[in-house]
């Protein structure tokens, strides 16, 4: 079985900087994590491996130079290859053209089983990544996975919903996105960190892959962002204090006051 994890490098900081040009995100310089979604994505594919056999786990990231690290973080928890799509074309892509740089990558790798994903990314929050390369690749997807097992040549999986969940069987290939309900991620191995750090991870670029610079990069964004920016705390807590009666009270005076109720 061969499993594609897609993972992604975000900053690992609440005081988020923006391109006041562009408004986008600035990565360089900003300490960086692998997205936490991503991770349990990753976790999940290193269970198969565990549990079956003839599993190998690639990761595959978009991103600058730096994300290098993280996809080394990622070898040392267990995945056996890592590859890096970076180019200063890519810069600046919304969900709809990464997508169509991740699905041009696996498509380079060529024949795959599984393709896992972070439900969403914390620096965009969209959700819409994986989804997209499922579709780009004409292959099935479940969303917001919460368990899963092989039988035969599908999958089966509980998919998380706002109110309960859904039990769903597809055939493989597939695309998955992970909830963090899912599992819980391990750590990096000691004994595979310098291992991870000896490997040669390629880097591919535009001309690398099957993709023209019309499909990727700002430019080949059909969605802008028109302002990005972080919010003035605004107000302070009121901490009410007495018995459970003289709080209930003093709160009701406190929103009667305000014309709440």
């Amino acid at each position: 079985m061969k499993i594609i994890v897609c993972v992604k490098q975000v900053p690992d900081t609440t005081e988020v900087k923006i391109d006041k040009k562009t408004n986008t995100l600035i990565r360089e310089g900003v300490p960086s994590i692998l997205n936490p979604d991503d991770a349990n994505a990753l976790e999940q594919a290193l269970v198969l491996k565990e549990t079956m056999s003839d599993v190998t786990v690639t990761v595959i990231s978009m991103g600058p130079p730096q994300a290098d690290v993280m996809l080394r973080e990622c070898l040392a928890m267990g995945a056996d290859e890592a590859l890096l799509l970076s180019d200063r074309a890519f810069g600046g892509s919304d969900t709809w053209a990464t997508s169509n740089a991740i699905a041009a990558a696996i498509r380079k790798i060529g024949e795959y089983d599984i393709i896992f994903a972070g439900r969403q990314a914390i620096d965009g929050d969209t959700a819409q990544v994986g989804p997209q390369i499922s579709e780009k690749l004409g292959i099935p997807q479940v969303t917001y996975v919460e368990d899963m097992e092989i039988i035969g040549d599908k999958v089966r999986v509980r998919r998380q919903l706002e109110d309960g969940y859904e039990m769903i069987e597809a055939k493989m290939p597939i695309l998955l996105t992970a909830v963090k309900e899912l599992n819980e991620p391990r750590h990096m191995y000691i004994d595979k960190i310098f291992d991870a750090y000896q490997k040669e991870i390629p880097v591919l670029t535009i001309n690398d892959v099957d993709i023209t610079t019309e499909e990727v990069g700002l430019k080949a964004s059909p969605t802008r962002v028109f302002r990005s920016f972080t919010p003035e705390v605004k107000g302070q807590g009121v901490i009410l204090e007495g018995t459970e009666k003289e709080v209930a009270q003093k709160l009701i005076g406190e929103l009667k006051g305000a014309h709440i109720i």
